[in-house]
């Protein structure tokens, strides 16, 4: 536990010192979290509430949306894909932790960053001109917590099961693309599931992408309540579980196969 901890701190620094690409990104998800602010008023037109959101609502959700971009990694990750192709892959394997645990702990220190420069400091830059929706209790804000936390573990496996798709494809991007792309419709991360058809909705909550935006979003807003924030977060659990085990499966099978052909 001390080495995946010592990982996540060196690549919490790492993150750090890119700070030109860090405020470069953070200017860039104000002004395309203007954008779907000004598309959410042009919805309302003048009514107070759709789907069970006010407007404030709405705006609110655009916020955290954007805050969370760069700490789920949303528009894609390619880091392991890049780790298989140019071979690094043979020195990661023999480091003393095991592949999957390393790559975890580096993309955690990296979010840990992102949260707080960007996702943060998007919130703040938001209440200055708009009035964002809170949470109203204590246990409304720890169960946000807790379900920012799962909703990086399950987008963390995720993409990295996305990324193990070099196994067996050199040229992997496009699997990773085509999944990248789906994830921010289906997660909530364009817009609130509420908003969607009822049938797309309950399609959308067979998967497990609702758990990386849609899932913290709600409680925040208070579109969930007690029995229904637990079941929200014992099903971000149970997905963050599936995933890890698949790819680890996943993962098992690449490497099992990349020693078979010589790599």
């Amino acid at each position: 536990m001390r080495l995946f901890w010592e990982i996540v701190t060196l690549a919490l620094r790492r993150q750090i010192t890119y700070r030109a690409a860090t405020w470069a990104g953070l200017a860039t998800n104000l002004f395309f979290g203007a954008l779907r602010a000004y598309i959410m008023v042009a919805l309302y037109a003048g009514r107070h509430e759709v789907a069970g959101l006010t407007l404030q609502d709405a705006i609110t959700y655009t916020a955290l949306s954007q805050a969370v971009i760069a700490y789920l990694s949303i528009f894609g990750w390619w880091e392991v894909m890049e780790s298989v192709n140019s071979g690094e892959i043979a020195a990661d394997m023999l480091r003393p932790m095991s592949y999957l645990r390393f790559w975890m702990a580096s993309d955690l220190g990296r979010a840990l960053v992102n949260i707080v420069l960007r996702g943060v400091t998007i919130l703040l830059i938001y209440s200055l001109f708009v009035p964002l929706t809170l949470p109203n209790s204590l246990w409304q804000w720890l169960a946000f917590l807790v379900a920012v936390a799962f909703s990086w573990l399950v987008s963390f496996v995720w993409r990295f099961l996305i990324n193990l798709a070099a196994f067996w494809t050199p040229n992997a991007r496009g699997i990773g693309r085509f999944a990248f792309g789906i994830t921010g419709i289906l997660s909530g991360f364009y817009m609130p599931l509420a908003l969607y058809p009822d049938w797309f909705r309950a399609f959308c909550e067979l998967t497990p992408f609702p758990a990386m935006v849609n899932t913290p979003l709600e409680i925040f807003l208070g579109q969930l309540s007690g029995p229904q924030i637990a079941f929200a977060l014992l099903n971000q659990f149970f997905w963050a579980l599936a995933l890890l085990g698949i790819g680890q499966f996943v993962l098992n099978r690449g490497v099992h196969r990349l020693v078979i052909q010589g790599g």
